[in-house]
């Protein structure tokens, strides 16, 4: 086991950053395609996917955005903090054994709602950006700590 912690509102600051890193594997392919119910050939069967524009398999573009989902509930703000809004813009395939790195930026804090706006990056291991975007999240105001 290992304990995560937040990042209270009042210790927030713009410009602050932190990062998440996940390598795609065939077991998150699989896991990410039962548990959403999205079963698009081009991520489950690699004779289709050879015939597309990518060669060969690629991730569903929500396993990126659900890299953000998960950079945000263990790094920043961290645990007991509540999405309100995502956008995403996806720009490159993301490919088995594809290392992506998330990075978020606070981009502004509005102490009225605890709210926090952030930019959301990740790249692969090549460093080209695959996925884009901003979030909204309510930030807890007390320090928490979770065992995981």
């Amino acid at each position: 086991m290992s304990t995560i912690h937040n990042i209270p509102f009042d210790q927030i600051e713009t410009g602050m950053q932190r990062q998440y890193s996940k390598t795609l594997t065939e077991r998150d392919l699989q896991l990410f395609a039962e548990t959403s119910g999205d079963r698009n050939p081009v991520h489950l069967d690699a004779a289709y996917a050879a015939t597309t524009a990518f060669g060969e398999r690629i991730a569903h573009g929500m396993w990126s955005g659900a890299l953000i989902s998960a950079a945000i509930a263990t790094t920043l703000p961290g645990p007991g903090s509540v999405y309100r809004s995502q956008t995403l813009k996806f720009s490159k395939p993301v490919k088995l054994g594809d290392t992506i790195t998330i990075t978020l930026t606070v981009t502004d804090k509005k102490d009225r709602v605890k709210l926090v706006t952030i930019d959301c990056e990740g790249k692969n291991q090549r460093g080209e950006t695959v996925v884009k975007g901003e979030a909204e999240v309510i930030a807890s105001a007390d320090a928490l700590s979770f065992e995981v």
